[in-house]
């Protein structure tokens, strides 16, 4: 997501982080350059111009351009004016109330509002150990009951049970009704949708939240449709008092003028991303970590909290104990693609990762989700010997390996290589005391990232270099998570 804009913002910042010293012309000539590429990603014209003229005002102070690094101060004041666009801080959903908490799904017909009903109560009975009870309102579309019914089986949350005939107002007063009798935690309203907002469907949902006094009201729309979703947002929140928002198909989404033009325009927090198809493919937004994928800072936390969901507990420990011996043979290789794969692939791996980008870039047809598949490919046609033991690998086990997984020696090669890399990097880790004193290195809120990272894989000094503040400590909630037990 937010390619197109990223790749524009990018450029512009590295002219800037060029030069020695800047001028309010150069920053000014820089601004310009942002409001196109702004006005490109279609964000909102008014929000265009108040987020230039307050990044311009705060970037020609004298602080600024007689800073010893002002271009890097420009992008500071551009993070943290973006990170102010998108509502700051992470918006949580308002369900700790006597129960049932109440979250009534609203939005047009087609924005996945069934499929995100689904994907929420998943998250919430996962994550939080609630117990959720889903009902569809919408009588109108075929079979919109009995989908999301069967959404319901395949997260394992219950669905009210469907009865011919009922009306939204009578179908919210039963489920509101079951979920008490039942010691539900939560009940979630799927509402129906229509093709265009028309007044049927606004009296509707005025009725359903007379009877229902949700905690929650969920505007879900589709990033999609860019200026049009923000439109939506306008007129649906003219007519119910809704509490927040969840934008679809973010992953589809280059350009992300919903996303940025949402929370100004209409004053209501962004509160959940969908990120895919599959019903685990929704996250919280948080808006300093889509500001800083914009722009090429990565979201190191959100890497670790998706490596922390993914990553199976006993293989982790098994990795561990392999790492504190300084072991690290081509299972565990595999085992690390696997959970890549996993995670989203090199794709949306490069664009969590500081600098990934970036680098990606600069290997363009190399560095695609078709080479963990090879990889794997390639281990997969290794004997389990070899696997255990890669130093057997010479000329004529290559040729085979090659043979029976459709590459070429040279790509069994560079696997070898890679593997050799990591395993160096495993003894680098024993050498520093295991993942113990891994850990200490991090430290518990003050670790020095950089200098961990350097000592794990040799990087060269400013190997995270374009990030403001490298190396001056890890973020507070990345540090905690690094020193959960």
């Amino acid at each position: 997501m937010f390619e197109k804009l990223s790749d524009r913002l990018g450029g512009v910042f590295d002219r800037l982080r060029g030069r020695g010293a800047l001028n309010e012309q150069d920053v000014r000539e820089a601004m310009r350059e942002v409001r196109v590429a702004l006005l490109e990603a279609d964000v909102a014209l008014p929000v265009v111009r108040d987020f230039v003229e307050k990044v311009t005002e705060k970037s020609v102070g004298q602080s600024v351009l007689k800073s010893v690094t002002p271009g890097q101060q420009v992008v500071k004041i551009v993070n943290d004016q973006l990170t102010e666009m998108l509502g700051s801080e992470a918006s949580e959903l308002n369900i700790a109330v006597a129960p049932p908490a109440v979250i009534m799904m609203v939005g047009l017909q087609g924005s996945g509002k069934t499929t995100t009903t689904a994907k929420i109560a998943k998250l919430l009975k996962g994550k939080q150990n609630k117990k959720v009870l889903m009902a569809s309102l919408d009588v109108n579309r075929p079979a919109a009951q009995e989908q999301l019914a069967t959404l319901g089986k395949q997260v394992e949350v219950t669905t009210l049970p469907i009865i011919e005939g009922q009306q939204p107002v009578e179908i919210a007063k039963r489920a509101l009704q079951a979920a008490k009798l039942q010691s539900f935690d939560v009940v979630m309203l799927d509402t129906a949708g229509r093709l265009h907002v028309d007044q049927q469907l606004m009296d509707e949902m005025r009725a359903v939240a007379k009877v229902s006094t949700p905690h929650e009201v969920l505007l879900v729309v589709d990033s999609l449709t860019g200026q049009d979703a923000v439109n939506v947002a306008k007129n649906f929140g003219e007519q119910v008092d809704l509490t927040g928002i969840v934008l679809t198909r973010m992953d589809g989404d280059a350009r992300g003028g919903a996303a940025l033009s949402m929370r100004a325009v209409t004053g209501k927090p962004i509160k959940f991303a969908g990120v895919g198809e599959k019903l685990d493919q929704i996250e919280p937004f948080h808006p300093e970590r889509v500001a800083g994928r914009i722009l090429g800072m990565g979201d190191v936390v959100g890497l670790v909290e998706r490596a922390s969901e993914m990553v199976q507990k006993d293989e982790a420990e098994a990795l561990a104990a392999k790492m504190a011996k300084g072991q690290f043979d081509m299972n565990d290789l595999r085992t690390q693609l696997r959970q890549m794969t996993q995670m989203g692939g090199l794709g949306a791996l490069a664009g969590m990762m500081p600098g990934m980008k970036k680098a990606k870039a600069a290997m363009a047809g190399q560095m695609d989700d078709k080479v963990l598949v090879r990889m794997d490919a390639i281990i997969g046609s290794m004997t389990p010997k070899e696997r255990s033991k890669p130093e057997l690998l010479n000329a004529k086990r290559k040729i085979r390996i090659a043979k029976g997984s459709g590459t070429t020696v040279q790509d069994v090669n560079k696997l070898i290589k890679m593997h050799q890399e990591m395993s160096r990097a495993m003894k680098r880790i024993k050498k520093m005391g295991g993942l113990k004193g891994l850990a200490a290195m991090f430290g518990k809120g003050g670790g020095d990232l950089e200098g961990a990272m350097e000592g794990m894989a040799g990087l060269p000094k400013g190997g995270l270099g374009g990030m403001p503040g490298a190396g001056g400590g890890l973020p507070p909630d990345l540090a905690r998570l690094l020193n959960k037990k």
